[in-house]
């Protein structure tokens, strides 16, 4: 008797999770100076270019798979459609939306797609730049069409790190505790304000490592897949295996500096 087929092919999925992200970001960048922005909660921002832009991304991912579940950050209550047994699409249609307010050039749009919690494809398209980075499940990951890889970086003092904060830090928060420890020892730490590009810029090796306690699946999905396939050591900040549904993530580009980032990190 013949295997069931698998319900996707990771390099398909890839290839429409780019086409999706470009939608989304050249949307971000036509309502660049037309927005209007409005809070969703304290010092978190949502502007009418992140609806557009998720508008724009759905009607690619579901014209082309209408059966398929989607997750999105402006969806009605941040709430997951029926997600079991089918291809999910978890999307960020502008992540980092207070340097898009701002005018602040590090943002993008964020297209991850999982299937029973694992990842399986995803893009990132930061559009100011023109940088595509994407990556399919055994496939490797990629900038445009070059493959990329993370850094041998193995001590902490030699590397870049980035932090993704909450939008409020109280003084005595463990994600402030936790950066002044990575600060200590660290050659810098840089916080851009897009959790996205930071997971992108480890994969392409452009940063050594990154972490961030509080995040959403939509901000994590796509990234983490591109810094797996990239070669980086991938889990939760307690060192235990990544969860896309809880989203908390720890990456670095070896299984030393890992290490020495996580003891640093509890």
């Amino acid at each position: 008797m013949s295997e069931t087929p698998a319900p996707y092919d990771p390099a398909a999925l890839r290839l429409l999770a780019m086409e999706a992200a470009l939608a989304g970001g050249r949307t971000l960048l036509a309502w660049r100076d037309k927005f209007t922005t409005r809070e969703k909660g304290p010092a978190d921002l949502v502007t009418d270019a992140d609806i557009a832009a998720q508008r724009a991304v759905r009607e690619v991912l579901l014209g082309a798979r209408p059966d398929d579940a989607f997750v999105g950050e402006e969806s009605p209550a941040g709430a997951p459609e029926d997600r079991g047994g089918r291809v999910c699409w978890i999307v960020d249609p502008l992540d980092g939306t207070t340097n898009y307010v701002h005018g602040f050039p590090m943002f993008a749009t964020s297209v991850g797609v999982v299937f029973d919690g694992e990842l399986v494809a995803g893009a990132i398209y930061d559009p100011v730049s023109d940088e595509m980075f994407s990556a399919a499940k055994g496939g490797g990951a990629f900038l445009g069409e070059a493959p990329i890889h993370v850094t041998e970086a193995a001590e902490l003092g030699e590397s870049l790190v980035a932090v993704s904060l909450p939008p409020r830090v109280d003084i005595d928060s463990p994600d402030l505790r936790a950066f002044v420890a990575v600060v200590e020892a660290s050659r810098a730490v840089r916080r851009t304000g897009s959790a996205a590009l930071n997971l992108a810029y480890v994969a392409a090796g452009r940063l050594d490592a990154h972490w961030a306690f509080s995040i959403y699946p939509w901000d994590a999905a796509a990234g983490v897949l591109i810094c797996q396939e990239a070669g980086a050591v991938v889990t939760d900040c307690a060192g235990q295996p990544f969860d896309v549904w809880k989203a908390d993530y720890l990456v670095a580009a070896t299984n030393s500096l890992h290490r020495d980032v996580l003891q640093r990190l509890r």
